[in-house]
């Protein structure tokens, strides 16, 4: 369970096709980054916790992200290998801790994907019926949730079709290649971006200033309302904002000088996307009082009212389409890469490995999380599972800013295209902050965690344990032996 994946065995061989470059990444990782949450979680950090600092928690937060992205990227240059966190830990912690975090990413991807999808498919029922269009309510809902008719009546969903036809169109996507999932990404990206530089570019101009005083509300006497206990507790709910970047990891073997490239897509998406942010956050606080956010499920179509542009509710919602397709394109190209890294090493049947002799896309992995995925959003009330994506990726963080001091005293002379300053600060700094953040998670989160752990390490004691790759050569030589 401590046995190491040694890098010289790491090879170059892999069956996957290097097409992507520095720009391909930073679109991947905004798009895998901006999503609802910037839409959502702004008006709920707001009005609950910071007011208009708010701004200064979208800051907060992507500090802390930076130090985990620093270490993604030195590991990143040096591993340049699919698998994201899962592989890191392997060659820096060992199996066991590898096959928890590959594990841990699988509720990150798939809840995760399958979450948005149900999301995804509300935006696209709502923006259909302010056109017209209306379709089936209960084909639009799964079997547990309670649909309210126009004429009155109460009837229960039967399945969620567009969120199930949401994924298998993307897995479509991913099957047919890297350089075309690419392609479909930079062009939703294109779009979301607009659509939220519209939204800033009009906005400003109707900002009253009053709104933001107090900057800083005073603390209520409850801790996490407002103050500076409020501004960090904000901090911890909009990290979930950026949860996101380390998509661009998962396509190392797919990249061209993954050395040079890998940096600039990781720590250029989480710096585009932080901009995005405290921007969007800006205006926003501006046009609406923090205080007229409470209770608000659609401050954003709140804030666009006090405009004379009521048509950016429309634009609005398809820049949302548009957000949630992207991060469903990351969340499952990146969960078909762990088990194609995972398959790879022998901890998962060989047949998540198999690459389209076409395509060269590892298509079973792709159509195996294509059905999870689908049965899930189409069938299952996921709003809460959607919790345990973000508990996963601040797992993974951790993991790897303590992989990077791990490689650091295992390996010391091996080139590092890409290094962290400062010696173990950074590091360390980064698995305090993320480590933090997941200490406010609530309990049945964490439970939810270990239940899922406890499940995965009975499959790798059954299987993973004696099909490890790394497994084989220690049978062979106790057979000389014997």
């Amino acid at each position: 369970m401590t046995r190491r994946l040694p890098l010289a065995d790491l090879g170059t061989a892999h069956g996957l096709k290097r097409v992507l470059g520095p720009g391909n990444l930073i679109a991947l990782g905004v798009g895998a980054t901006i999503g609802a949450g910037l839409f959502s979680l702004t008006g709920i950090a707001a009005s609950e916790n910071a007011g208009p600092a708010v701004v200064l928690s979208f800051v907060i937060a992507a500090i802390a992200c930076g130090f985990a992205g620093l270490c993604y990227s030195e590991l990143a240059s040096m591993i340049p290998i699919a698998g994201s966190a899962y592989t890191y830990a392997y060659v820096t912690l060992g199996e066991l801790m590898a096959w928890i975090i590959g594990w841990d990413l699988v509720l990150e991807y798939a809840v995760g994907a399958a979450t948005v999808a149900v999301s995804w498919s509300r935006y696209v029922v709502s923006l259909l019926d302010s056109w017209g269009i209306e379709l089936p309510a209960r084909l639009t809902a799964s079997p547990y949730e309670t649909i309210h008719l126009p004429d009155g009546s109460v009837t229960q969903g039967i399945a969620n079709l567009p969120a199930a036809l949401a994924i298998c169109g993307v897995s479509w996507i991913l099957i047919r290649g890297i350089s075309q999932s690419a392609m479909v990404n930079a062009v939703i990206v294109t779009i979301k971006l607009l659509v939220i530089a519209a939204f800033i570019g009009f906005g400003i101009s109707y900002i009253n200033p009053a709104n933001y005083h107090p900057f800083l509300p005073p603390n209520d006497g409850t801790f996490g309302h407002f103050g500076f206990s409020g501004v960090m507790r904000a901090a911890g709910t909009i990290f979930f904002a950026y949860v996101g970047f380390d998509a661009v990891s998962t396509t190392a073997q797919e990249t061209r000088n993954p050395a040079r490239n890998m940096p600039i897509g990781i720590l250029g998406s989480l710096l585009v996307c932080t901009l995005v942010y405290v921007a969007f956050a800006t205006v926003m606080t501006g046009l609406v009082n923090y205080r007229d956010m409470v209770g608000d499920a659609a401050p954003v179509a709140t804030a666009i009212n006090r405009t004379p542009y009521h048509w950016l509710q429309t634009a609005v919602k398809i820049g949302i389409i548009c957000g949630f397709t992207s991060v469903l394109l990351g969340m499952l190209l990146g969960q078909s890469r762990v088990f194609f890294a995972m398959s790879r090493d022998g901890l998962l049947p060989p047949l998540f490995s198999v690459t389209h002799p076409r395509y060269q896309t590892p298509w079973l992995s792709n159509l195996f999380f294509m059905v999870l995925t689908c049965l899930l959003s189409a069938f299952l009330p996921i709003s809460e599972l959607g919790h345990m994506t973000s508990i996963g990726t601040l797992l993974a963080f951790v993991l790897v800013c303590a992989g990077v001091m791990a490689l650091r005293r295992s390996a010391p002379d091996t080139p590092r295209p890409f290094k962290v300053w400062g010696g173990d600060i950074v590091p360390v700094l980064g698995v305090l902050s993320c480590g933090s953040v997941m200490l406010f998670l609530d309990r049945l989160t964490w439970l939810r965690l270990v239940v899922w752990l406890v499940i995965g390490m009975v499959i790798y004691v059954t299987y993973g344990r004696a099909h490890s790759r790394l497994a084989r050569p220690a049978a062979g030589s106790t057979t000389t032996q014997a």
